[in-house]
């Protein structure tokens, strides 16, 4: 299977950490080590457990990824940090972890298991044929808790997939297509058992208009904070972007406009020493006190006392 790059971050060969030089945010980010496509790796908890002290990041500490995770906890109980909540876990759970959040590990308990971790790229060479939105920009916002537990059954036909998984190697004859079909297989194995939203029934064509406004938020958000933009940029008027964004996550373009750039800003301040007034700046604010406000608003905390509470 797909190795990652031979920097020890998550496991013999996983990801590396790269500093930007702008924010100093930690980065994990996902480099293939030989000219494979396949872009997964499947790597064992106990080894991240075992070879923490050897990487260039803290595994048990707040770190941002830039790949996606779907983590699959086989014994033990404990909990996992992301995006600011601990979340419970235990035997039988699946954890949905999406590009660009903040993730950390229990340094405590330590539950073992399973993190598959892939590109993007990898989970669109499938999204195709499986066409479930799991993974993708705005999944947090059309979704349910990040953990979820199957029934029996589901558990141990997963367990089943992802022993197919460890065995299949990407550079045999058709490993790759048996790798991207086994992975869709677990998808659809996991997300058939999920609960979905309640009262919302979505078309294919709304999750996906949906996914292209969240990921041009994600892009542009800094620095326009206006829903027209975003209208503008899909060619879609603003009740019609309105209408879908209500429609998919029950919340207005411009509520999910401020609840990224709030989540941003949380990110940037557990993870990084740059100074507020600065940060206000890289966030599109004129001035600190705009930020103050706009920050105390939406999570009743000023940014120095969020930073002192985490």
């Amino acid at each position: 299977m797909t190795k990652l790059t031979d920097n020890p971050s998550l496991s013999d060969a996983t990801a590396s950490t790269s500093t930007e030089p702008v924010s100093g945010v930690p980065d994990i980010r996902f480099h293939a080590q030989d000219n494979s496509t396949i872009g997964l790796e499947l790597v064992e908890l106990s080894s991240i457990y075992t070879r923490a002290p050897n990487f260039d990041h803290n595994p048990f500490a707040a770190h941002r990824v830039h790949f996606h995770q779907l983590i699959y906890i086989s014994e033990g109980v404990g909990q996992h940090f992301i995006d600011f909540h601990d979340y419970p876990v235990s035997a039988g759970d699946f954890l949905f972890i999406n590009k660009n959040q903040i993730q950390a590990f229990d340094p405590i308990n330590q539950p073992l298991g399973v993190s598959l971790i892939f590109t993007q790229q990898f989970i669109d060479s499938i999204q195709a044929s499986v066409r479930l939105p799991v993974f993708g920009a705005g999944y947090q916002a059309d979704s349910a808790a990040p953990v979820f537990k199957p029934d029996t059954a589901t558990r141990q036909r997963c367990e089943a997939l992802l022993a197919e998984l460890k065995q299949t190697g990407g550079t045999e004859p058709g490993g790759a297509l048996v790798i991207q079909l086994l992975f869709a297989a677990l998808l659809v194995r996991v997300h058939s058992k999920r609960p979905a939203p309640k009262g919302r029934t979505l078309s294919d064509a709304d999750r996906q208009r949906f996914t292209e406004f969240m990921a041009l938020v994600e892009t542009h958000s800094v620095r326009r904070h206006d829903a027209a933009f975003y209208a503008a940029e899909l060619h879609m008027t603003y009740k019609g972007l309105n209408d879908l964004t209500k429609k998919v996550s029950t919340r207005t373009p411009k509520q999910l406009i401020d609840a990224h750039r709030v989540l941003e800003a949380k990110r940037r301040l557990t993870i990084d020493q740059i100074q507020i007034s600065k940060l206000a700046y890289e966030l599109g604010f004129e001035d600190v006190s705009n930020f103050n406000k706009y920050f105390k608003k939406h999570t009743a905390m000023t940014p120095s006392q969020f930073r002192q509470s985490i």
